[in-house]
């Protein structure tokens, strides 16, 4: 009977500490559950904060560039650059950024000197009004500038290439900086660029009107001989920063169109101002139009004539190049012509 007892606790006791260990071998693969749980949730939740970051880097590094055309989406910092206008391979040069491809410049082909050394090497894809979109596409350009002026009817086909983006004008010099400093991902650049144009135009209308006292401001004319006829611009690259400058216009050349074109020289009084800065292409047809029109008697009547204000401008310089470095030489050029210290 003892035995039986005996034995019948022993079973007991057995079958208890059995219970007991499958307990604790189940309690110990619930809590090593638990535990990967935590660290692989940990990780996960790492994973997750660096796809977050990734996709906010990426967001960061992507830029939506508002201008003429539309919005381009650009990422990160371009670095081979195609500038479609004048002004904005002056702009480039500006940056210090040497473009993979330049249009053909006006004159004094294939591009202008004062650019020379700079571009030295740049591939010349075409002209201005007719790029060729062959050739840029074979550059593999990261970023496109161009102009709604000049490009409109091929925007589509740019920004197919790469991302482009599109100024309004091609004389507009501050706000192609202003473009280009976003769309290169340069923009505290240009503020730079801007602000020491600004600084300059300010230093020049305090020594201007200090030279020149109840006399400034001056009316000025922006006058162009062509080969049949002659012409009065009112606005437009050279005209802008006349203004800015603090240049006046006659009352009757204070329009917002471009100018106006005469063709008859009874016209020769409409030109009359206080000053006149005049350009000319070369040869031989203009320089008779020129030759016709200045010997004429109305002529020896304006204003400028009369005071000895008439000067001869470099076209490139103050109507072709159309960008910021342009600007300055222009300022350059009107600083000297008023004894004016820089």
């Amino acid at each position: 009977m003892i035995k039986s007892f005996k034995k019948h606790n022993l079973l007991l006791l057995v079958m208890v500490v059995t219970l007991l260990f499958a307990v604790t071998a189940c309690g110990d693969g619930d809590v090593e559950e638990e535990s990967d749980a935590g660290v692989n949730g940990e990780q996960s939740e790492q994973q997750d904060d660096v796809t977050e970051e990734d996709t906010a880097e990426d967001e960061a590094g992507a830029r939506v560039i508002e201008h003429a055309m539309g919005t381009t989406t650009i990422e990160g910092t371009p670095t081979r650059i195609v500038t479609l206008y004048q002004g904005a391979t002056d702009v480039a040069v500006a940056f210090d950024v040497k473009p993979v491809g330049v249009v053909e410049s006006w004159v004094e082909q294939p591009i202008y000197e004062y650019l020379r050394d700079d571009l030295e090497g740049v591939e010349i894809i075409g002209n201005e009004t007719q790029p060729n979109l062959e050739e840029i596409a074979a550059l593999n350009p990261d970023l496109i500038i161009a102009s709604q002026l000049r490009h409109e009817e091929i925007y589509e086909h740019l920004s197919e290439i790469a991302p482009t983006v599109a100024h309004e004008d091609v004389s507009y010099f501050k706000e192609t900086v202003e473009l280009m400093g976003k769309a290169m991902n340069r923009e505290e650049d240009a503020e730079t660029i801007l602000a020491d144009w600004e600084e300059r135009v300010a230093d020049f209308q305090t020594k201007v009107e200090a030279e020149l006292g109840d006399e400034w401001p001056l009316n000025v004319a922006i006058l162009n001989f062509r080969a049949d006829h002659a012409r009065i611009y009112f606005t437009g690259f050279a005209g802008g920063i006349l203004k800015e400058l603090g240049f006046e216009r006659p009352e009757n050349q204070q329009s917002d169109e471009w100018g106006v074109m005469l063709s008859d020289k009874e016209s020769i009084p409409e030109m009359n101002a206080d000053i006149f800065y005049i350009f000319n292409e070369e040869g031989e047809a203009v320089q008779n139009t020129f030759e016709e029109w200045t010997s004429h008697p109305l002529w020896n009547n304006l204003d400028a004539v009369q005071n000895d204000q008439v000067h001869m401008v470099d076209e490139v310089t103050w109507n072709m190049a159309g960008g910021i470095i342009a600007a300055n030489n222009m300022l350059d050029d009107i600083y000297e012509r008023f004894d004016l210290e820089q």
